[in-house]
């Protein structure tokens, strides 16, 4: 048996594979299982579906022909044995670092890429453009979607299958069933997959019939062709229904995905097959990494470092709770005082710190999978009958849910709190995963209230205005990681809408942020008091609507005004503060903005990210005293 380990950095392309015989390919799984492990420990990233998707993603590359045949692989976390078989092995030491590999598909690391995925169900759908394409062109190529029981839960992916199914053209759909996405699966198309899992005695009492058939005298031969013709009835009744077979789809499996075996006859098969074929093919999440196997949370889903020999995880010391626990606390808080406030997901419990509220609470709290559209206006639904939704959903995913935030929640004025969790960077998931978008996408929506904490103590307030509220959809916007550690009073005090805190009162300049740039604009602050200036920071907790009698009183003093955000600023906070500016015809007035420009931020250390754009201490202070000299030379000119 070949041994491949010290090789897997040496791999230029898949093309080596089609010389190795099964035993081989066996040895080559094993390897990159073990470079997985170790190279994650360091790095971390998406062990658990990495380690699922070993054995299959050598199969794909040994039956098909990569880049000429397409890997769409949904979501794309699960890729990194795809970049490893595609020559990126030598380059794992700078995965989801500030300039280095990708942890998702990235068409320009590869020709391999050739479709790029962050967020789940879109597979499908552009397999569907690719495959329409290949034929209007007349190319002969294959196209291979991998989606997860997780992502077909995804609206998008029905409408995909709905359309493929009708169309009738060839495709290959690989079904990685692992009975899980980022935490465990729900709904009824996963108890459907769990019927079909666990059908192995379809095949055997099927055969054991034919069989019995077959031995009956003169007629058996008859009876036995009459029964294949009644197969249907027959899955009906065992398997309880075939569901992709009645959607258009020709249907193998369910298969073993960590036996290459199974797995490379399946293929060949799916190849032959006219029309669209979904092959299932069922795989354990973590396999071969026992602390990763064993997860039944979705806690090795995706990680930070860890230690191989334990599974311990290497953390930095924080004594301060997460930003999405002291929301969820404070939550939990509030609906044992009002059984009217329920809680949504989608997908995201153990994330989004909603775990100990699903115990306590377990009538008011709904999972609905990757959902967000359907999560949306079922909160919307909840509020039209006097409940109270709370609906937690990642800033990035909160993007998928736009049209029903406009149509369903913020147009009929619902009662709806949104906790933006994620808000701001993320850091090493990427361009994907930002969470830098939805100040812009809901500051144009009417009736929308948007807030974010500076504090733990400010987001409780937050939340028990939030409720209090009785006018419309209230965000509140909390970033990834840990708060300042503050200590946590008892308090339902309210924060009136739209006033902003002054925490330094400004004499030469002011800096206007809001968040955990609170912290940075403080820091300059006192620093450039060392220097002789006297600098006030205003806390803009209220991003929508904004704190209009602050920002008249700001403007007539006629002071340079800085205004920081950790997001976009085409559309954000200081660009709502400049139609503010015009709106109310004030002339010569010194304002700046720091913030993200109009572009896509890669992956990367938050604090990396934010010194390169000028996000920081040093970065503030400079714009302060650039804008407080070129004050003093107008100044100069007037007199």
């Amino acid at each position: 048996m070949s041994c491949f380990y010290l090789d897997l950095l040496k791999i230029k392309d898949p093309s080596f594979m089609k010389q190795l015989d099964i035993k081989e390919l066996e040895a080559l799984a094993a390897d990159i299982r073990a470079f997985l492990i170790t190279s994650t420990s360091k790095s971390g990233g998406h062990i658990g579906p990495n380690l699922g998707v070993v054995e299959l993603t050598i199969a794909l590359h040994y039956t098909f022909n990569s880049p000429k045949d397409k890997f769409i692989w949904d979501v794309g976390h699960q890729s990194y044995v795809h970049k490893i078989l595609t020559g990126r092995a030598n380059q794992f030491d700078t995965l989801r670092k500030h300039g280095g590999l990708d942890g998702f598909p990235k068409r320009k690391e590869s020709i391999h890429d050739v479709f790029e995925t962050g967020h789940s169900s879109t597979s499908l759908s552009a397999a569907c453009g690719m495959v329409i394409a290949r034929d209007i062109k007349k190319e002969d190529f294959y196209v291979i979607p991998i989606i997860g029981d997780g992502a077909l839960t995804g609206g998008m992916a029905f409408e995909a299958l709905n359309h493929i199914g009708d169309m009738g053209k060839d495709m290959i759909v690989i079904l990685n069933d692992n009975d899980m996405s980022i935490a465990p699966n729900v709904g009824a198309l996963h108890n459907v997959l769990g019927k079909l899992r666990t059908s192995d005695k379809f095949q055997h009492t099927k055969t054991n019939i034919d069989k019995l058939i077959r031995k009956i005298p003169t007629a058996g031969e008859k009876l036995a062709d009459t029964a294949e013709k009644t197969k249907d009835s027959l899955k009906h009744l065992l398997v309880n229904g075939t569901f992709f077979e009645e959607l258009g789809f020709m249907y193998l499996g369910p298969i073993d995905g960590h036996n290459l075996e199974d797995i490379l006859t399946n293929l060949e098969i799916a190849k032959r097959a006219r029309g669209p074929v979904i092959l299932h093919v069922v795989t354990k999440k973590g396999k071969g990494y026992q602390p990763a196997e064993l997860d039944s949370r979705g806690t090795w889903h995706g990680t930070g470092p860890y230690k191989v020999e334990t599974g311990s995880f290497i953390k930095s010391v924080k004594t301060a709770p997460s930003w999405s626990s002291v929301i969820s606390n404070e939550l939990m808080r509030l609906a044992t005082a009002d059984e009217r406030i329920v809680a949504i997901t989608p997908a995201m419990p153990v994330g989004s710190k909603l775990e100990k509220f699903a115990k306590a609470f377990p009538e008011r709290f709904f999972d609905v999978g990757i959902a967000e559209q359907h999560a949306t206006t079922m909160a919307a639904g909840l509020a039209t009958q006097g409940m109270k939704p709370f609906l937690a959903i990642y800033s990035t995913f909160l993007q998928r849910a736009y049209d029903q935030l406009v149509h369903d929640v913020c147009r009929q004025k619902l009662n709806v709190v949104i906790g933006i969790d994620r808000a701001g960077l993320v850091g090493a998931d990427g361009e994907t995963h930002q969470g830098i978008f939805d100040i812009s996408f809901l500051n144009s929506i009417p009736n929308m209230i948007i807030t974010m904490p500076k504090d733990e103590v400010e987001a409780r307030q937050l939340m028990v205005t939030a409720f209090d509220y009785d006018a419309g959809p209230f965000a509140i916007r909390y970033p990834r990681g840990n708060g300042l550690g503050v200590e946590l009073t008892e308090s339902n005090t309210l924060i009136p809408i739209g006033e902003w805190e002054t925490i330094i009162q400004p004499i030469d300049a002011v800096i206007v942020t809001f968040g955990p740039t609170i912290q940075l604009a403080l820091k300059a602050a006192d620093q450039l008091e060392t220097e002789g200036y006297r600098v006030g920071v205003i806390n803009a907790r209220f991003i929508k609507p904004l704190d209009e009698t602050i920002l008249h009183q700001m403007i007539k003093q006629k002071i340079p005004i800085l205004i920081v955000e950790e997001s976009l600023l085409k559309g954000g906070f200081g660009a709502s503060v400049l139609e503010f500016i015009e709106t109310n015809n004030y002339t010569d007035v010194a304002i700046h903005r720091i913030g993200l420009p109009d572009e896509f931020i890669s992956h990367g250390s938050v604090p990396v990210i934010l010194e390169s754009y000028g996000i920081s201490e040093a970065g503030i202070e400079l714009k302060i005293k650039e804008m407080l000299a070129q004050s003093e030379k107008l100044r100069a000119k007037r007199l």
